[in-house]
């Protein structure tokens, strides 16, 4: 009779548990995966999902497979911009005439150059016609192939005395005959001590040119070349654009100074800040928010000039110090404008990282009281990924489809966690139980006496 009793209080526990896992988020997003083959795949976060999620920290934003189980996925920071690492080119170079043998006889440079102005010979004669190559200690660089600007040149020689520190004088010229003083000293230098090495090898050049030259002025001994590189900064990654939420004013009350509060619609990652103003306004602004209406402000950004003077005349966005995704925004200006500014929130779009599952197909979810995403380390496993793929590797990019309602409203809302409460329920059924039982045996034994 026992089982009897509890077989149907846990099958309706079942029952409900399943009805609320059907309905744990608000909404969901197919996920349409690029051809070939990745396993590790990126899709940006759109409007409709921040608009949806409830979580401060977008720990109800989740990604499923086709059977509806949650992936491996983490969130990624909307990219700052930032420089890619510096381009190496191998460049050709040449033997010069060194300053002895120019003391010592007439020099004669013929250099050959092809239709480009790539340089394919260097012949240098001294004196009667003997060829000073082995006594050369400057040398003769054609960047003419290197389009835009030279950051430095990147040397490697052998056959150098221990310690070396040899100085040059570096020279530019477009056309072989004019040349211009880039760097009037640069030291290189080969020192080694108790099985260390410390070795300066870079040649700062800082400027475009066609053809380099290197003068020595001391200490160059017997240096000889084996390899000349052209270093110039790689191509920066842009940032993300700035997209912006623009949001109505209304009063603030319970306020001394003048101020305006304005609401969010969703959990937004903020990082910059404008305020549109009316034609001829200027006013000093600081700028709060707060995750409750309950809770206090929290000072973002200010005091800065906002100012709108003609029809071009206007100030530039505030950046704040790190994403902020409150819903309460305030602004106080003095003096205060006599129309309310337009708050503009600017935001840039994150992705979800995350490792694609066996089932297809997958989808996007957000917005839930309870469920939250599962920490995994799919970030680390990029940064393993790109040792060998490239340090700037990206995973392919996932499309994200159109929202579709789930749970709705409803899977917001913290009190409709019906099984804790049945849980409890069924607790207090068997304890009443075991009383029952416990007062049947005290009842039945004076009967027995």
């Amino acid at each position: 009779m026992r089982a009897r009793g509890v077989g149907p209080c846990a099958a309706l526990l079942l029952v409900v548990a399943m009805a609320a896992s059907a309905a744990d988020y608000a909404s969901q997003w197919p996920v349409t995966l690029p051809g070939g083959e990745s396993g590790l795949y990126r899709v940006e976060l759109g409007p409709g999902v921040y608009r949806v999620a409830g979580s401060h920290r977008l720990a109800d934003v989740d990604l499923l497979d086709g059977a509806g189980r949650p992936v491996p996925a983490q969130l990624l920071q909307a990219d700052a911009p930032a420089p890619a690492a510096a381009e190496r080119t191998p460049v050709p170079w040449f033997a010069l005439p060194s300053a002895d043998a120019a003391r010592t006889g007439d020099i004669a440079l013929v250099v050959e150059r092809a239709a480009d102005g790539s340089v394919r010979r260097v012949d240098t004669r001294v004196g009667a016609g003997e060829a000073s190559t082995d006594a050369s200690t400057a040398w003769l660089v054609d960047a003419s192939a290197v389009d835009g600007r030279i950051d430095a040149l990147l040397l490697d020689w052998s056959g150098a005395p221990e310690p070396l520190q040899a100085s040059y004088r570096v020279e530019a010229s477009d056309d072989l005959r004019q040349w211009r003083v880039l760097q009037s000293r640069a030291t290189l230098v080969d020192l080694s001590r108790d099985g260390q090495r410390l070795r300066q090898r870079r040649v700062p050049v800082d400027a475009a040119a066609r053809y380099l030259r290197l003068v020595p002025l001391s200490g160059v001994g017997g240096l000889a070349l084996t390899a000349v590189e052209v270093e110039r900064a790689g191509t920066t990654r842009r940032a993300s654009p700035t997209q912006w939420r623009e949001l109505a004013a209304r009063p603030a009350a319970g306020t001394d100074a003048p101020a305006l509060v304005y609401e969010l619609d969703g959990r937004f990652p903020v990082d910059t800040v404008d305020v549109a103003l009316a034609t001829g306004s200027t006013a000093q602004w600081r700028l709060y928010s707060r995750e409750r209406a309950d809770a206090p402000w929290v000072h973002r950004a200010g005091p800065w000039l906002g100012y709108r003077i003609g029809a071009d005349q206007r100030s530039a966005p505030q950046p704040l110090a790190g994403v902020v995704r409150d819903r309460y925004w305030k602004l106080e200006g003095a003096p205060a404008p006599a129309q309310p500014p337009v708050l503009r929130l600017g935001w840039r779009p994150e992705q979800l990282l995350f490792v694609a599952g066996d089932s297809s197909p997958h989808r996007l979810v957000a917005g839930s009281a309870r469920a939250t995403r599962a920490p995994a380390p799919v970030a680390q496993s990029l940064q393993a990924i790109r040792a060998t793929r490239g340090a700037h590797w990206q995973p392919p990019l996932a499309r994200l489809g159109d929202a579709q309602a789930l749970g709705g409203a409803a899977a917001l809302r913290p009190g409709r966690d019906w099984t804790t409460w049945l849980l409890w329920a069924l607790l207090g059924s068997g304890a009443a139980l075991v009383a029952w039982f416990a007062l049947g045996l005290l009842r039945e034994r004076p009967g027995r006496a």
